[in-house]
């Protein structure tokens, strides 16, 4: 039966055209996978990169925060400092005022005592 043979091989063409269709199907999609999976390796890559750069930068500002509250504890113990002795200061300016202010009243008044009075308020003349 020749038209039997003709059918199966018509039949056989076609399965034929889509064993080579699903192949080249499949090789399609492991290509894809194929750029799919540089990708990812890539990123990867970046990714391991990225996470150690940050680890370091973590590490580096974990250093200056300390620095920095060192040197800020360190700053507020320089202004306590000199708030501390300028206020001295000022008290020490204004009680020289007030002995210079004293001196010279007495000074001016001083002139009506004798010579003993004087000995008193500044005690005997050298010798």
């Amino acid at each position: 039966s020749l038209s039997c043979c003709v059918a199966m091989a018509k039949q056989g063409a076609v399965l034929q055209g889509y064993n080579n269709e699903l192949v080249k199907c499949i090789e399609d999609l492991c290509t894809k996978r194929d750029e799919l999976q540089r990708q990812v390796v890539l990123e990867e890559e970046e990714k391991t990169k990225i996470q150690n750069d940050l680890r370091i930068l973590t590490e580096r500002l974990a250093r200056i925060n300390e620095s920095l509250a060192k040197k800020l504890s360190l700053r507020n113990d320089y202004d306590k400092t000199i708030a501390e002795t300028e206020a001295a200061y000022v008290k020490i300016l204004e009680s020289s005022q007030t002995l210079l202010h004293v001196l010279k009243e007495r000074s001016s008044t001083s002139h009506g005592i004798g010579p003993r009075d004087r000995t008193l308020m500044t005690g005997p003349p050298p010798t």
